[in-house]
């Protein structure tokens, strides 16, 4: 185990989940794949999948003698657009060059009769991922957010077409479909007259704001703490990961999804428990301190970020009530999942009680 791995043990549990191994891939069919293209898989270093995440499935391999990630999306069907790894190797193999902290798409395989699904391989970036609640060095509280905001600044001040993104995406209409998108979404997974209630008013009131026009940026579209690999030394990114949802369209999206994850003092149980970073703890800055520190990094107009504020916390109940809609299907196997409807649902109720420009 390396240095970093081995701080990652202590902070967030065993970097790879215990009872993986190789079986969890059908390794002769991606031997033989691989070798087709010119890669050769090490069949004599034990393959092992990576531990934390709720959806897409990652192994450690080595091919050519180096360590790769190999990425594919999760069993079951998927919701439309999730998930894709071609749309993420689009960015991953472009990305690198002008962000030292995106790790590089190394190859994709579109070949379905390999795993059933595309998959990718990805440059391995070792350190620490910080999962949860727990902080073990409190002092690095500040440090960390400032981290946090000045990695979504520096993303959102990348030039699309100078890396060959411009066609990523449909910046035009980005924030009425996304509306849109997550409203049909939730109509298909909400449960009960009063979540459906919810649903309707809170896509009304978006549906009738305003938003002000700015050039279209690059949106990682998950970006929060434990989607960035530390250095364990510095606290800065070795690497950013989780780019399926990547796309071109109004960063103040990006934003408010960061600051949906950003619980602090005085939120709801519902909040709380989402666990997913430790910003409740002292030295951590606000959510209104987070949006005026990023105003003055970019240049950002953020008078209207309420109207995103509102959209991200949409989205987030939506995707806690899919997660449980694949557990109860079958499709997913992990018992955190079970009180994702009672966490969506509470979510939702948030949203709604929030709707006038008050989520703080």
């Amino acid at each position: 185990m390396s240095v970093s791995e081995n701080i990652a043990a202590k902070v967030t549990g065993s970097c790879f989940r215990p009872s993986s191994g190789s079986g969890a891939l059908p390794v002769d069919r991606v031997a033989v794949y691989l070798a087709s293209v010119g890669l050769e898989l090490d069949r004599s270093r034990e393959i092992r999948q990576f531990a934390g995440g709720l959806a897409n499935l990652n192994f450690l391999i080595h091919v050519d003698g180096k360590p790769m990630v190999l990425r594919r999306p999760p069993d079951g069907e998927l919701p439309k657009g999730a998930h894709d790894m071609v749309r993420e190797f689009q960015i991953l193999s472009r990305l690198w060059r002008v962000l030292p902290f995106v790790p590089r798409g190394i190859h994709l395989c579109t070949q379905l009769d390999v795993l059933g699904v595309p998959f990718q391989l990805i440059e391995y970036r070792d350190g620490v991922v910080l999962r949860g609640i727990a902080l073990p060095f409190p002092d690095r509280a500040a440090n960390l957010a400032e981290m946090l905001v000045g990695t979504l600044a520096r993303l959102h001040a990348v030039d699309s077409a100078a890396v060959g993104l411009e066609q990523l995406g449909r910046p035009e209409g980005f924030v009425s479909r996304a509306v849109e998108g997550w409203y049909r979404r939730g109509l298909r997974v909400a449960q009960g007259p009063s979540e459906q209630r919810w649903l309707q008013e809170i896509w009304g009131w978006l549906a009738a704001q305003k938003v002000a026009e700015r050039r279209p940026s690059l949106l990682h579209c998950d970006f929060k703490l434990d989607n960035c690999i530390l250095d364990p030394q510095t606290l800065q990114p070795n690497a950013v990961v989780d780019w399926d949802m990547g796309t071109r369209g109004d960063p103040l999206f990006d934003l408010a999804t960061l600051l949906s994850y950003w619980t602090q003092a005085g939120d709801p149980p519902c909040m709380q428990r989402l666990r997913q970073m430790p910003t409740a703890l002292p030295g951590f800055p606000t959510r209104d301190e987070v949006v005026a520190r990023y105003a003055r990094l970019t240049g950002h107009d953020v008078g209207d970020y309420p109207v995103f504020r509102v959209l991200a916390l949409l989205k987030l109940g939506v995707v806690f009530l899919q997660l449980h809609q694949r557990w109860q299907g079958g499709a997913i196997g992990d018992e955190r999942y079970a009180e994702f409807r009672r966490l969506g649902a509470e979510l939702l109720e948030y949203t709604h009680t929030n709707l006038r420009g008050q989520c703080a």
